[in-house]
């Protein structure tokens, strides 16, 4: 399984299309590509198990360097492209990355990074506009479509996100000459889940900087599947996107669904969405009443995951199941589910606690943070500090993150909750909620909402939002005031960075 295979048997099958363009590489040129780039990796003589870092947009070249670095035992590092230069560096140092491969989009960035990054021996640009780096093309140009000699498996090592701190390089380190068609079992558990193989078209609307896109387009390649890749989300493109190329399988984070289903009604009944089989969802919890929603106009089409970019164990559920157990993130597949309480032993069913998973034979590190990977384990059960239950019927259910739970006046509260809420009001866009000090109660609940173009009104949207919230929340649990700003730091993968809200409202503080 793999997609030197895949040319073999089905060489004019388009391996990926963008969603804008219709530009595609078939499987026979994605191969040829990914090994001219591999003999220049070895050219520039890097070995197995060196590490190389991947600064890029969504484009046509993502997928052949992925699989280049895959096929040539090198291990690589997609970097998410709404970083700063701080954050860009440490992980270009921390990953040790000897090459970085950017394109002129990010020219400027990728200028001060490499200055500040005295271990980056190499660097490539896409259109390269400046002599400081290689111009990708040319370089790639001068190189043949034969396959390296002494192929073996690369992996991926990405980045948590970096939402509660620090990212940390999660590695699944791979034995010396894994055969290039291994794949690694959480993976592929994962993506075989859903039905995705050879005669599937999925679409990816999410960049692929992050874990699940990345992950799923992947391994749909080594499948054989058609991937389509969106430059960057856009409601109504997703659905002409689905429509244009009889997308079977797609994968969203819920706010993708908040904003198609805030499309005009005659936008979203536009479109023939009949080709599509399963629509996936992950990366955050998505909200009762917005998925709900999506069953309304998609039908029994949702199908959800709980996974990690650790990898440490995944559940799933389908709309039938989810139907009857509103809010939960299903099953565990192919491993064991353990709700764990302050104390470190296994909580009572129902009972709310850390989620640690067993019986998964994929063990993971954080990159040479060895305290940290010790903290993730209990025995052999594996944790990425996610908190909910688990109901009589094994279906589990997510709380929070420990790290945002809000304690005030003795009272836990999780903030996803009350965010779940204020994005099912049809005025606003998003929301984070929050804990601030509080001098009497030691934390008091905060949110800052992102309203709907055109709503300019704050103090009036701001007693609307309380008391709606009021109708359906124990009053401990509603925030005691709501700011408004005009977009809150939310990448295009789904995730909240609320980290810099609170830091910035920390800073705000007095005193």
């Amino acid at each position: 399984m793999h997609p030197s295979q895949q040319a073999a048997s089905q060489p004019d099958t388009p391996a990926v299309i963008m969603a804008d363009t219709g530009e595609q590489l078939t499987y026979r040129e994605l191969d040829a590509l990914s090994n001219r780039i591999a003999n220049w990796f070895r050219s520039l003589g890097l070995a197995p198990r060196d590490h190389i870092a991947i600064l890029l947009e969504n484009c046509i070249e993502y997928m052949p360097i992925v699989w280049a670095a895959q096929r040539s035992g090198l291990v690589y590092t997609a970097i998410s492209t709404h970083l700063l230069h701080e954050e860009v560096a440490y992980i270009v140092a921390n990953s040790r990355s000897r090459l970085l491969i950017t394109s002129d989009r990010f020219a400027d960035l990728a200028a001060s990074v490499r200055e500040a990054s005295p271990q980056l021996e190499f660097a490539a640009m896409l259109r390269a506009n400046t002599d400081a780096f290689d111009d990708f093309e040319a370089v790639i140009a001068a190189h043949p479509e034969t396959p390296i000699a002494d192929e073996e498996a690369g992996v991926q090592m990405l980045y948590s996100s970096g939402t509660t701190g620090r990212p940390k390089g999660v590695l699944s380190l791979r034995p010396s000459g894994t055969p290039i068609d291994e794949i690694l079992p959480m993976p592929l558990a994962l993506v075989s889940a859903f039905g995705i193989g050879g005669g599937t078209v999925y679409l990816s609307p999410a960049p692929l900087y992050h874990a699940a896109p990345l992950t799923f387009c992947t391994v749909a390649q080594a499948l054989g599947a058609t991937i389509v890749i969106m430059p960057k989300f856009d409601p109504e493109l997703a659905l002409a996107s689905i429509e244009r190329f009889s997308v079977t399988h797609s994968q969203w984070v819920p706010i993708m669904f908040v904003r198609m289903l805030k499309l005009p009604e005659d936008v979203r009944a536009g479109y023939d969405l009949s080709s599509l089989q399963v629509a996936i969802h992950a990366a955050a919890p998505c909200p009762v009443d917005i998925k709900q929603r999506m069953i309304e106009w998609w039908g029994p089409r949702l199908a959800e995951y709980y996974a990690s970019t650790e990898g440490a164990g995944f559940t799933a559920i389908d709309s039938a199941n989810w139907l009857t157990h509103k809010g939960s993130v299903g099953q565990p597949v192919n491993c064991q589910i353990h709700i764990v309480d302050d104390d470190g032993k296994p909580a009572p069913t129902g009972e709310v606690g850390t989620v640690y998973f067993s019986g998964n034979p994929q063990k993971f590190e954080y990159f040479d943070e060895p305290e940290k990977t010790a903290q993730s384990y209990l025995g052999d059960w594996a944790t990425v500090g996610d908190v909910g239950y688990v109901d009589d019927e094994g279906f589990l259910y997510l709380t929070d993150r420990k790290h945002y739970m809000i304690i005030s006046g003795g009272v836990n509260i999780y903030p996803q909750e009350v965010e779940d809420l204020l994005v099912s009001h049809d005025q606003v866009a998003d929301a984070a909620v929050f804990g601030l000090p509080d001098p009497e109660f030691g934390e008091r609940v905060h949110a800052v909402v992102q309203p709907l173009e055109g709503m300019t009104d704050g103090e009036a949207l701001e007693a609307e939002l309380i008391g709606y919230l009021r109708e359906r929340l124990s009053h401990i649990k509603v925030p005691r005031s709501i700011d408004f700003d005009a977009a809150l730091p939310r990448h295009d993968n789904g995730k909240l960075y609320k980290r810099r809200l609170v830091e910035r409202y920390k800073a705000a503080a007095p005193g």
